[in-house]
């Protein structure tokens, strides 16, 4: 093993040693490594009475630059050995010093304390500065330019401009780890393609944001909040079903975004997210709900627009963690009934973590050729959208929406239409959906902020933390308060939205892409100059109107969390924990929960009887248990549709014990006495009207799951805390045929 490559532990003497910006930071760094390491080789060769200048006779004739070195360290020896040393000292400045082809090198690495250098290079291995302790000419990214691509030359020496020539100290000689450094410049320019602006742009903004960082500066310093522009509506209302019909009609103009980027470690889970069932009465995952939605809004807009043709694009954001999985998911399904060129995947790449406060991009200590990287937040979205031609080409198309929506929140489609609605209503460039808030919920909200002096205006979404301060300090003392609806006056962002598709492409292409961002340093000390481990720059999907003018309409619409948002997002702990504090668990259980709860409300709003659900722990998670019913999107989405397809409200009972899945644009429910379990499907064709039906049967059982069988039960169902026991004489009917049917007693 070549003394070059030799790799010294990290001692606290030794940890100040990589990124060394003087000539004295290069003395006191050898000559700790030299001394803390026992291998000081000059004085070495000299106590086992060697001259490392006699040993060149036998060797290979010199190159003139070989001799010329050569020479030099002779004179430098024999004048005075220490004074080797100090020659050595004087050399270029890096940590990482490389030994030349000389003969008189050669010498040097045969002696005693090269070898046995050499020879504890296993036990060194496991150190955190790679540096080569035999003294000579350093090896850097000038002296490997020619190893790697052309292209990547260029990239380089870039990036040496711009103070991150750290990057390659670490390399060894040419000729060695080759390949490796062919790679690391691979991933450099990859890392340069995604970036807008390149690898560059994102060093200055993260020297910018930094120094923003270090100076404590506050982003919403002189602005003062007020309520925004919006609408405030109650589920069942006569305006909140005039917004519904409005956006019934323009959702064929609409396309969709899902935000896909997670795994489901939090939740306990090991695959992707849009996986997990939504609910098991009907077991299907997240992300085919999702398109059954948008294939029921496609139906429903190609009748209202007479366009037979219509089809609704649905792009997926994913990340490195998710993408194959999305891609397997999607084809082993047959696209769960879309169309494959419906759908479009974008995928998200990480961004350089940064390693002190001057933006220098971090090196994995482990390895010398793997920079580190981190996900750069769900903001990226946009940036693809950009980059990959999405955006303009819906505009293009004359797509007047895009609704953009997070991964697990099973009750988005129930709020899309009056979302789409209430945008087209008040003419809105980007309408967030909203949910009451509770004072001090950790949760943002959305606020219009106007500054003092330069009057520049601003509709976003301020996070919870940083809204209490800024009441405090301008229209508030007490902070954020209750109004008389008992919320705050500041909705709660849900971090579902509605933009206007061609503004949209419009601000997208004047700022290439490029989204606000934030930086989150964790500082080792009050010096703000070294991090407790690298960071990155950040930025998310809902600060996307910080681009726009002043004059851009961008407002929201609030409804109850009932019918519009139950994020899946915690594991059990972590829910039960959450509970305590906010009342909401956002569990796999208490998500499923809220999917049966939400069409048991429906129902009893238009007039329905249904029994009541009750509060049940499932693995330390409240969760609410009653009547598990499923209305399909086919079957209705609107209120106004759920009001034609029950067409006796009043004549239809349900048990605290029944389950109920209705699935079908053709079933009429007339009335209908439920204490079990009733499963009705119909194709497309089949018209069945439920008339005067009573259904008894045991019904489907929550059974908790003990820790007896646990290990034995999949993770999507351990994650809840429960198992479905779906008893054998449960009703079904299914109608695969065209025709009129009736079902009844």
């Amino acid at each position: 093993m070549d003394l070059n490559h030799t790799v010294l532990p990290t001692t606290p003497l030794l940890r100040g040693a990589r990124n060394l910006n003087s000539q004295r930071s290069v003395w006191e760094a050898v000559f700790t490594l030299l001394s803390v390491c026992g291998l000081a080789i000059i004085v070495s060769a000299i106590s086992f009475g060697t001259d490392p200048t006699a040993a060149t006779s036998s060797l290979h004739p010199l190159s003139e630059n070989e001799f010329a070195q050569d020479i030099a360290f002779r004179n430098a020896y024999h004048s005075s050995p220490s004074s080797l040393l100090s020659s050595a000292l004087s050399l270029p400045g890096r940590v990482r010093v490389a030994s030349t082809v000389s003969p008189f090198h050669r010498a040097i690495k045969k002696s005693p304390a090269s070898r046995r250098l050499q020879q504890q290079q296993h036990n060194l291995r496991g150190g955190q500065i790679a540096t080569s302790a035999v003294i000579g000419q350093t090896f850097g990214w000038k002296d490997n330019l020619n190893v790697v691509e052309e292209k990547h030359q260029s990239l380089i020496k870039a990036l040496v401009d711009k103070g991150q020539s750290h990057l390659f100290t670490g390399w060894a000689e040419p000729g060695v780890d080759d390949e490796k450094k062919r790679q690391m410049m691979q991933q450099l320019d990859d890392l340069d393609k995604a970036y807008p602006g390149g690898l560059l742009e994102y060093v200055s903004r993260s020297r910018d944001l930094l120094k923003e960082a270090m100076s404590g500066s506050n982003p919403l310093s002189g602005f003062v909040p007020s309520i925004p522009t919006g609408e405030r509506l109650e589920a069942g209302s006569p305006r909140f079903m005039e917004m519904e019909a409005i956006g019934l009609s323009e959702a064929q103009n609409a396309a969709f975004v899902l935000v896909a980027g997670g795994l489901g470690e939090r939740l306990g889970f090991s695959g992707i997210k849009i996986s997990l069932p939504n609910e098991l009465v009907t077991g299907k995952p997240y992300i085919q709900l999702y398109i059954e939605n948008i294939l029921a809004l496609q139906q429903r807009g190609r009748v209202l627009g007479g366009n037979k043709e219509l089809r609704l694009p649905l792009a997926i954001m994913t990340s490195g963690d998710t993408h194959e999985q999305t891609i397997k998911l999607l084809e082993d399904n047959d696209y769960f009934g879309m169309e494959k060129a419906q759908i479009t995947l974008i995928q998200q790449q990480k961004v350089p973590a940064l390693s002190d406060s001057s933006a220098s991009i971090a090196v994995d200590p482990q390895n010398p050729y793997q920079v580190i990287t981190k996900p750069h937040g769900h903001g990226d979205v946009h940036t693809l959208l950009h980059q990959s031609g999405i955006a303009k080409k819906w505009a293009g198309e004359g797509r007047k929406w895009i609704l953009f929506f997070q991964d697990t929140n099973g009750l988005i489609f129930q709020a899309v239409p009056a979302l789409i609605g209430v945008s087209k209503h008040l003419e809105l460039e980007v309408n967030t959906l909203t949910v009451p808030r509770k004072p001090g919920e950790s949760v943002g909200s959305i606020c219009k902020l106007k500054h003092e002096t330069s009057g520049k205006k601003l509709t976003v979404n301020v996070e919870y933390n940083q809204l209490e301060p800024l009441l405090k300090s301008t229209i508030s003392p007490e902070g954020d308060v209750p109004d008389q609806s008992g919320f705050s006056p500041y909705p709660g962002n849900t971090n579902a939205l509605v933009f206007r598709a061609e503004p949209y492409a419009a601000t997208l292409e004047s700022t290439g892409g490029l989204m606000p961002e934030f930086v989150n340093p964790k500082f080792k000390d009050d010096t703000k100059t070294a991090f407790k481990k690298p960071t990155r720059l950040e930025c998310m999907m809902q600060d996307y109107p910080r681009l726009l003018s002043r004059d851009s309409r961008v407002g929201f619409t609030q409804l109850e969390r009932w019918c519009c948002f139950a994020a899946c997002k915690n594991n059990a702990a972590d829910a039960a924990s959450q509970f305590e504090k906010t009342g909401f668990a956002e569990s796999a259980s208490t998500a499923e929960a809220a999917t049966y709860k939400m069409f048991a409300d429906k129902l009893r709003q238009i007039g329905a009887h249904i029994a009541p659900s009750e509060l049940k722990e499932f693995g330390g998670v409240p969760t609410q248990v009653g009547p598990k019913i499923v209305l399909s999107p086919s079957f209705a989405m609107t209120m106004e549709e759920l009001k034609r397809k029950f067409l006796s409200p009043g004549k239809v009972t349900m048990s605290a014990k029944s389950t109920l899945h209705l699935d079908g644009r053709d079933i009429e429910v007339k009335s209908l006495d439920l204490d079990g379990t009733l499963i009705v499907k119909a194709a497309p064709g089949a018209h069945v009207v439920i008339d005067d039906l009573k259904v008894e049967n045991e019904g489907w059982v929550l059974d908790p799951i003990s820790g007896e069988n646990g290990d034995s039960i999949s993770e999507a169902l351990r994650i809840r805390g429960y198992t479905l026991r779906k008893n054998g004489d449960q009703t079904t009917h299914i109608f695969t045929e065209p025709g009129h049917y009736r079902l009844r007693s």
